[in-house]
């Protein structure tokens, strides 16, 4: 154990890093399997069950808890690092990790016949899972010493590459061989045995006293948290409005569950985990401006290949090549940079308030691309859908620029 000080100037005594990256890790990655699972693998299955794009899109609706979560993470957060005493992360990891491990069982036993029945119960896992979320960001940057940040950001966005990469891989290889309901149950076995880490060995963070409760308000009055959500709007429309079709597209393409499965789990987790080391190193030599501009020229070449794709055609291993370009390695580069970025936004002493804002945006323009980019699809095409993706990252490197200039980054709270 090591000594750190927080801004309150209290001492807090703190586990080793790698103790603290492997527990909230394991958090990480079971989140990710219910994402890729939702967003990636149900919107396949569902294209091979011949539902059409705009109801497929629908089931981005399942995204609301997760634009929603900044309204009881306050309480989550008051509740979980109490003036005196112990962290009860613990507590709220359990529960959640239950729920959402009977949500993904529930998913199974309900079957795809009924669209608004899964979607609600995918809705329902959200909501466990993101309060699982709130507890877990907020012990990451309390656990943490401000040097050791980087790996906590390491955890978060390698978890959420392995976690998509079994939620999206092997759930559709599992429902290709074993069916929905036996891959379902098998997902909600594994969540159970991703959080044992956190709930057997994750240190009781002392919590420390303070003088003033979490609240969004404080949150929001800060310029450079303002700055922070545009920049979070802005970036991840460019980032993933156009790659919310592609798992539809494949299918269309050609790819069965099982092939798409192998491209999303095996391809997804090598190129995703790969990048985002890079992005790492990038960012420690760039900085993170520099690395999202990156990102955005680099996501709008590969939006446009798709776009060309789907208008004129290309052999399917450079369509598979494009996809995953877009889908795991330029999104992993950019998403390291930008959560780097709301690591230090978060302020210690209301980190799970704080990280919670700025996801929350993230999920909030996530929602509405899936739901707008299936209507596009549906109505005039993939081709337009990705040539407009496309445009948007151009349009958008400037506006990046500009919100993640030293000037809008994050400055301690006195």
């Amino acid at each position: 154990m090591s000594g750190v000080e927080t801004r309150s100037g209290e001492r807090r005594d703190l586990a080793s890093p790698a103790a603290v990256v492997v527990a909230v890790g394991g958090l990480y990655v079971g989140q990710s399997v219910i994402g890729g699972m939702t967003f990636m693998a149900l919107p396949s299955v569902l294209r091979e069950q011949g539902l059409p794009l705009d109801h497929i899109g629908l089931t981005y609706l399942a995204v609301l808890p997760w634009v929603l979560k900044f309204l009881w993470a306050p309480a989550v957060e008051r509740y979980r690092s109490p003036p005196t005493g112990y962290s009860r992360s613990r507590s709220i990891v359990l529960v959640g990790g239950l729920l959402s491990a009977l949500g993904l069982a529930a998913t199974g036993l309900a079957g795809l016949g009924n669209l608004v029945v899964l979607i609600g119960i995918f809705v329902l896992i959200a909501f466990a899972a993101a309060t699982v979320d709130i507890a877990c960001d907020g012990h990451a940057v309390e656990a943490l010493s401000e040097r050791h940040h980087g790996w906590g950001n390491a955890a978060q966005v390698g978890g959420a590459y392995l976690g998509a990469a079994i939620g999206s891989g092997l759930f559709l290889v599992l429902v290709e061989r074993s069916g929905w309901r036996s891959a379902s149950l098998a997902m909600a076995a594994l969540l159970l045995v991703l959080a044992l880490p956190f709930l057997m060995a994750a240190p009781a963070v002392s919590a420390g006293s303070s003088t003033r409760a979490p609240s969004l308000k404080e949150a929001l009055g800060r310029r450079d948290m303002r700055a922070g959500l545009l920049l979070a709007a802005v970036f991840v429309t460019t980032q993933k409005w156009g790659v919310s079709m592609l798992g539809p597209f494949l299918v269309d393409a050609g790819l069965d569950l099982g092939s798409l499965g192998l491209v999303n789990g095996l391809g997804g987790l090598a190129v995703g985990f790969g990048c985002a080391l890079l992005g790492g190193a990038l960012v420690r030599l760039w900085g993170a401006r520099r690395v999202m501009v990156l990102a955005l020229v680099l996501q709008a070449l590969a939006l446009a290949g798709l776009a060309f794709a789907a208008l004129r055609g290309l052999p399917q291993s450079w369509l598979v090549a494009c996809a995953l370009a877009s889908s795991s390695g330029i999104m992993a580069l950019g998403f390291v940079a930008l959560y780097a970025r709301f690591m230090a936004l978060a302020d210690p002493r209301q980190a799970g308030v704080d990280f919670t804002l700025l996801q929350c945006m993230d999920a909030l323009v996530s929602m509405a691309g899936g739901v707008g980019a299936g209507w596009i699809a549906q109505r005039w095409g993939y081709g337009t859908c990705f040539a407009l993706a496309a445009g948007l990252a151009v349009v958008a490197v400037p506006a990046v620029a500009v919100l993640s200039r030293p000037a809008a980054a994050v400055r301690p709270v006195p």
